[in-house]
């Protein structure tokens, strides 16, 4: 099984860890959160796996070469020239995935007690989805809209009032969910992405398509998730580590 993983952030606001190492790289509970995510990947099968690098990229490269790779294909998505957002680099990326079975994506900086195994067998054993979100009830201001089917259809922001697709009937009925950072995509979606410019956000993607495609929610029973993308976390990170993480 064949992974990606969303490491080229600037990691502001980890900062000032992030002023002298990538976001990938700052510790949590003795690991750099790149490795927890590897590790926890590699435990559910996952097997080939490509990284995207940005921000202190060779500190990353260097990383990876101390732990051989953790004995498993890893690979190198550069983005050092321009930072691709998330559907950039996916896009990017479209040469690891040549075997035509869908692919996981994971954000470096998310935490969780997942199974990963569980979520990719569901988009396999839907092959009609474009996509299947992880996402959870946790308290935000920026939510994604699904329907009863639990399919897509649209997003606000309500501390702005701002919704995407602009204007929508029946925006009340919908339920509001907040996307956890990791997905599985069908290989169906580079079709798609061959008309889009090479940056952009994996989720305006989304919404454009979300009328004609499936991308379906899913939402884990009983999850444990933690974002690290503040440092008032860290510590909370460390025991959360110790607990959920390998």
């Amino acid at each position: 099984m064949k992974a990606m993983i969303f490491a080229a952030g600037l990691g502001t606001r980890l900062r000032p860890f992030t002023d002298n190492m990538p976001k990938a790289l700052v510790p949590v509970n003795g690991k750099p959160l790149l490795e927890h995510t590897i590790l926890k990947l590699k435990n559910a099968g996952f097997d080939e796996i490509i990284v995207n690098v940005h921000h202190f990229p060779d500190m990353i490269i260097g990383f990876l070469k101390t732990k051989n790779n953790f004995g498993i294909r890893i690979e190198i998505s550069d983005e050092r020239e321009m930072l691709l957002d998330t559907g950039g680099a996916i896009k990017k990326a479209a040469h690891f995935f040549d075997d035509g079975q869908p692919f996981l994506v994971h954000n470096v900086d998310i935490l969780s007690n997942l199974d990963l195994k569980e979520v990719y067998c569901l988009q396999a054993e839907n092959p009609d989805r474009l996509s299947t979100l992880v996402v959870s009830h946790r308290d935000t201001y920026r939510y994604l809209l699904f329907d009863e089917q639990n399919y897509l259809r649209g997003w606000i922001n309500e501390k702005t009032g701002e919704t995407k697709p602009c204007t929508f009937p029946g925006m009340k009925i919908y339920n509001k969910l907040a996307y956890a950072g990791i997905q599985v995509i069908s290989p169906a979606v580079f079709q798609l992405m061959m008309q889009q410019e090479d940056k952009f956000p994996i989720m305006d993607f989304y919404l454009q398509h979300c009328r004609t495609e499936k991308i379906a929610s899913f939402i884990p029973e009983n999850l444990k998730m933690m974002d690290m993308g503040k440092t008032d976390l860290l510590t909370e990170g460390d025991l959360f580590a110790k607990q959920y993480m390998l």
